[in-house]
């Protein structure tokens, strides 16, 4: 068999990741209303990062003009992936020229997990950092959450370039309903959903006790479940008033995109009528009732809190958002080992919420149920049933496969991180928090830590599993597979 490596478009690839580094740079540029309200003339980084960013990223499209528009498949698998890598590495420049993070390995490790929205970080002491970068550093989660690569869809067509391989690419999930029958439409209307939660939140935060400042920045912390905050005690640091807000769009955030969009069109039977949100909702009240009902039997205190937190924290880690409220590892061995269950479980297919996916979870429970039933009637047809539709069996190959491939990848990155040198239980802590992109996970790595212990080798490791679990694994593996290369 012949290598076909000249059939792929690489010419639409460059193109196509230097419009996207153009995006990213004007992205960049609206956090000068912060430079220059907290700083001076003389904090060149945001504008120089800018100006770096959409030099590389025009060169790139101007050069690949002539491209032959024609996007297949493996094109739309090679941009996703390295787009991610780029932008992250295009997005580290801001810490890097100011100092604030002058280690380029901590920088990279920082960016990339604002774009995969992990939340997880190297900074020991947010609250000094300059107002523009914390506000870029939001940003970085807010172009991730949704995907800057379904914001290039709604924009492709000008080009004239199809963008449904790189949708399917970044949205890789089991299900995908389209809300629309063209790709475009659809994209812009999963922005414009994106869009306005994030202005209502802010409002809302807004007129609690947070500034403007740490209103936006909280706002698009939540609607892309990642989870840096502009404060060192992270939400704690404000009223019950936000804190309540925040849960309910985190709510929003872990909810499929879809479900939103018909209920803004009064459609709520359709969304209370669908399997996932069920579960979803069924999930966070039982951890919720079990866990407040476990603190109030050990500890003295308000309910009102001890409700509070319970929710907030089983919120915040199931849908991966990560902020917190309340250090769960100080909390009895049995309740905190429940929010590490959680970290197993994830977010809403078509949320920004990141891990397996509640969606694959109950597809396996309800396989393996109908495995049982198969067993006492081996003639009888049992399919898998799900918002009452057969589902076919070769996806639930695909979620028994992705399953498979998620645990086995969470092993290797424990094991590869003890032997780096990490206790036992920070190991595990750090590989289902970088892999399932929630932030916090436990051991040294728990709510009340950072990663900044972490040696430099583990962090290019943890940079890596962040990026799997943001495309969903076999975005990322099926470029390392020679089948890929060949015809």
């Amino acid at each position: 068999m012949k290598s076909s490596l000249h059939k792929i478009n690489f010419a639409i690839i460059l193109r196509i990741i230097g419009f996207l580094l153009i995006i990213e740079g004007l992205f960049m540029l609206t956090a000068l209303p912060f430079t220059y309200l907290h700083c001076d003339l003389e904090c060149t980084a945001i504008p120089l990062s800018a100006l770096i960013t959409i030099s590389v990223g025009g060169f790139l499209f101007l050069i690949n003009r002539k491209a032959a528009p024609n996007l297949g498949k493996r094109e739309g698998y090679i941009i996703v992936s390295f787009t991610w890598i780029l932008i992250s590495l295009f997005g580290a420049l801001p810490y890097l020229i100011s100092g604030t993070i002058p280690n380029f390995t901590d920088a990279f490790f920082e960016t990339i997990s604002g774009f995969t929205t992990t939340g997880s970080t190297i900074l020991t002491d947010i609250e000094s950092m300059p107002h523009d970068l914390l506000y870029w550093r939001s940003l970085t989660h807010w172009l991730g959450g949704m995907g800057i690569i379904v914001l290039s869809v709604a924009i492709l067509p000008i080009l004239g370039i199809g963008g449904m391989q790189l949708f399917m690419a970044e949205m890789p999930g089991v299900t995908y309903d389209k809300l629309h029958p063209r790709i475009t439409a659809t994209a812009k209307r999963l922005w414009g959903i994106y869009v306005l939660f994030t202005l209502l939140q802010t409002l809302l935060l807004w007129a609690g006790d947070m500034n403007f400042f740490d209103a936006i920045n909280h706002a698009f912390a939540t609607m892309a479940t990642g989870g840096f905050s502009t404060k060192n005690d992270s939400v704690a640091s404000f009223s019950a008033y936000s804190q309540y807000i925040i849960i309910i769009f985190m709510i929003l955030a872990g909810t499929n995109f879809t479900l939103h969009y018909f209920a803004l069109h009064g459609k709520l039977a359709k969304v209370f009528k669908d399997e996932e949100y069920r579960g979803y909702l069924f999930i966070v009240g039982l951890v919720t009732l079990l866990i407040t009902a476990g603190l109030l039997v050990v500890k003295s205190g308000s309910v009102e809190v001890v409700f509070r937190d319970s929710l907030f924290t089983v919120v915040s880690i199931l849908t991966t958002t990560g902020f917190a409220t309340a250090n769960y590892l100080t909390w009895p061995t049995i309740l905190w080992m429940l929010i590490f269950v959680l970290m197993f479980i994830g977010g809403s297919a078509g949320s920004t919420g990141g891990g397996m996916k509640i969606v694959r979870q109950l597809l396996l429970l309800k396989n393996s149920r109908m495995e049982l039933k198969r067993a006492i009637h081996p003639n009888a047809v049992l399919p898998v049933r799900f918002n009452g539709k057969s589902v076919p069996k070769d996806t639930i190959f695909k979620v028994m496969a992705f399953f498979l491939m998620y645990i086995l990848i969470f092993a290797m990155g424990m094991i590869a991180l003890s032997a780096l040198g990490l206790d036992f239980q920070t190991a595990v802590g750090a590989s289902i928090a970088s892999l399932g992109n929630i932030g916090p996970g436990i051991g040294n790595v728990g709510p009340a830590n950072n990663f900044a212990i972490m040696p430099d080798v583990a962090k290019w490791l943890l940079s890596f599993m962040m990026l799997m679990g943001r495309l969903e694994i076999f975005t990322v593996l099926i470029l390392f597979s020679p089948q890929f290369w060949k015809r």
